[in-house]
Formats: structure tokens, sequence, C-alpha cells
């Protein structure tokens, strides 16, 4: 089954390159997992925090955010993580850690939440082969996603989201992990799904310049897995168990403008119910109010304002994703004695390589980190890092056609 999305009955998310929700923060290329297909060697090399303080300057000068997104490797591995998180809070960002938890003790938490933590995006899935947790699977990782979802809960008003990787063997675990983040809405504030990619393929050359490059050292490269998963797989599995989930905004791909890098949906329920999915005129009212009143567009709104769910009700007149919410609320009087939660479901498209070679990536991406002083796309710097700049991708010849100039 086919998701059957319209990008023009939906928000596009107004970042562009130098005013944008997010900026991405790399301390560290030093992480204490080995997942399959991670796009980062596992180098132990930390940032100093002179150089950290350098790359701040970078998206200072080139970029208005809201929030900066600490990753790696994995940033709990940087002796001086609560200083980094420390010196971005100082300059008037949220800081937003982004780990494997391996690391994480509620101890370290509250001091990184005194240094001015303002959430956590944990990354777990079934291919990190941690210990204690190997050949479990996607479900049974949901034990482990609530020790995280309790700790931070505990600790208190901080934001707690989870990502994995989309692999075609867990594909299937989606709608489970969709269902169980429900079932924790109070607590888990997001969940995000990225869709695997390789920068591999059988029918493209990779070329620096005029030069063919080999790709092999890369780390992700020539995993074996299936590297076409769209957001039109997720969605449609999502859609199997909740036939209503409707996403309301994103963002396009830079080479096709009705293609979906970054999907969102929101949806306003309890543990037990959804009761609706606001719609694009809603995240549009959270973006431009953001902007006109702090001069930033969103990306991290803090769990005291997602467990007013009731209060967006009110919005009803101008969004019909809440109106229908609404009226379900009117059918439901226990909901005067509930919280009602806001809980965010995203699904990221990485790079996908057209037939003639393009590269369609995520126009407008919030993951932009530093490279040389400039903006770079994280999720490919490893290209950078041995090849000294990012790659073109020629289609490869056919060998039928290869074999025709041959005869000629």
């Amino acid at each position: 089954m086919t998701a059957a999305l319209d990008h023009r009955e939906m928000y596009r998310l107004p970042w562009t390159l130098p005013d944008n929700a997010i900026a991405w923060l790399e301390p560290t290329m030093k992480c204490n997992l080995a997942c399959e297909g991670c796009y980062r060697a596992n180098v132990n090399e930390h940032k100093s925090l002179e150089q950290v303080g350098k790359d701040l300057d970078v998206f200072a000068r080139y970029r208005r955010t809201d929030g900066v997104s600490i990753a790696g490797g994995d940033p709990l591995t940087h002796p001086q993580v609560v200083e980094i998180v420390r010196m971005v809070a100082e300059r008037g960002w949220k800081p937003i850690l982004n780990t494997n938890g391996l690391a994480l003790t509620e101890e370290l938490l509250r001091e990184l939440k005194a240094a001015g933590l303002f959430g956590l995006t944990f990354h777990v899935d079934s291919k990190q082969h941690r210990p204690k947790w190997k050949g479990k699977s996607e479900q049974e990782h949901n034990a482990l996603r609530l020790q995280f979802a309790e700790m931070v809960a505990r600790v208190g008003g901080l934001g707690c989201s989870f990502n994995a990787t989309v692999y075609e063997d867990t594909l299937d675990a989606v709608p489970d992990l969709v269902a169980w983040a429900q079932e924790h809405i109070d607590i888990v504030h997001s969940m995000v799904f990225i869709c695997y990619r390789e920068p591999t393929d059988t029918d493209f050359d990779f070329y620096r310049g005029k030069e063919m490059v080999d790709m092999a050292p890369l780390t992700y490269a020539h995993t074996g897995q299936r590297t076409d998963i769209t957001f039109e797989d997720v969605v449609a599995k999502i859609r199997e168990r909740s036939p209503e989930f409707s996403p309301a905004a994103y963002l396009n791909g830079t080479e096709k403008a009705d293609s979906f890098k970054w999907l969102l949906t929101v949806r306003l329920g309890t543990r037990k119910r959804i009761f609706g999915y606001p719609g694009r005129k809603m995240v549009e009212l959270a973006q431009v109010w953001h902007h006109l009143t702090t001069g930033t567009y969103l990306a991290y709104s803090s769990p005291s304002i997602l467990r007013r769910g009731r209060s967006m009700l009110l919005l009803w007149p101008f969004d019909r994703g809440i109106r229908q919410a609404f009226l379900r609320a009117l059918r439901s009087p226990s909901l005067l004695f509930q919280r009602l939660h806001l809980q965010s479901i995203m699904v990221i498209t990485p790079v996908d390589f057209l037939p003639d070679g393009r590269q369609n990536m995520c126009d407008g991406c919030p993951d932009m980190t530093v490279w040389n002083g400039d903006l770079a796309w994280s999720c490919r710097l490893e290209e950078c890092i041995h090849f000294g700049q990012f790659l073109r991708t020629v289609p490869k010849a056919k060998p039928e056609l290869v074999a025709l100039q041959r005869s000629n």
C-alpha cells in the first residue's frame, strides 16, 4: 500500500539555510557503540572547547537558530560535555543532546540540566549491538527506551525524544514503536524514524572533480541493506494500524519539490486514545508566532507546553484536525480530569540519488554542521573528511551500451 500524500495539502516548514530551527554541533567523533550503517567513523578524537566555540561562531555568523543538537560520535564520551552544554545555553540557544544514552546516569543528567540542557534525543534501535541487548527486537528495546524516558521524567523539565533507523527488517516494527510512544505520551514528546541510506549504489560512480573515487573507506558503505525505504513505506506501515495518521508539515527535497525529506505529524491525545491530528494551520501558527516573538523558528517545545493539549482545542475554528479532536473531546467528559498531550512523529528520508545522478538532499536541512569554517551536511561529512569535498554522482553506463560503443 502506498500512502497518498499531497505536499500541497501540508505546510512547508519555512526553514532555510540561514534561518533555521536547528544547528548540528559535533564536538567529538568518538562513540561507545557500533551501530550498523552509521554514517560517522568512530575515531577517538574530541574537539577542544576552543574549537567548539569556533563552530558555534560559524552558526552565529551564518544561521539564526532556535536549538543546537549536540551530537557526534556520542557527545557523552566528551570529557567536557557539561561545559559544552553550558556554552550553547549561554549563547541563548536550546541545547539538545543527541545520544545513545549508554553513558548517561541520573547524576550526570542533573548536572547537564543545571548547565542549561533543554532536552535529549535518544538513538535506540536493534542494530546498535548494545551490551545485554544484542539479538533483541525493536519491540523489546522499548523497555530500554522506557528506562531513559523515566529517568528524564524524574529529573523533570526536559524534552525527551527518540529516534530509530528504519531498516528493511525493522520496517514492520514501526507501528509498534508508534503505539509505544502513545502509551507514554506524557513523558515521550517525539518519535523520529530515519530511513536507512548508504552512499554506494551499483548504478552510480562517485567523483571528486574529474576523478572517480572508491567509496569503500566510508564506514557505511556496502552494508548490503536495502537503501530505498521512503516516507511512503513508513507512513503506509503506520496507517495499517492507525488509518487516520495525518502528516501536517514537511521539508521537500532540493531536486524534487514534491518529495518529503522531513515529514512531521502532530497528534493530540492521552495514553489510551489519540483524539486527533492537528493540521497545517496549527503548525503554521506555531512557527509564525514563535518567529514573530523570538526571531527564530520553533524546533523544540518545553514539556510544560506539550501537556497543555486542551488549550489547543481552542483553535478548533482555524484547523480541521483540531476541530475533529475537539468534537471527539466533547463526547468524552472524562477529559475534564485528564491532561491532553501533544506528541510529534517525524519521518526523515536522507539523500536520494535520482536516475540522472542528481542528489536529492533536504532543502533547508536542519542538521547542518561545520566543516572548515562553513556549513556542511552532517549526514555526508565523511565525504569531506576522506575526500576533501562533497562528491557528485554519475550514472554508470549500461553494459549493453558499453558493448555497443566498443563494437562501433
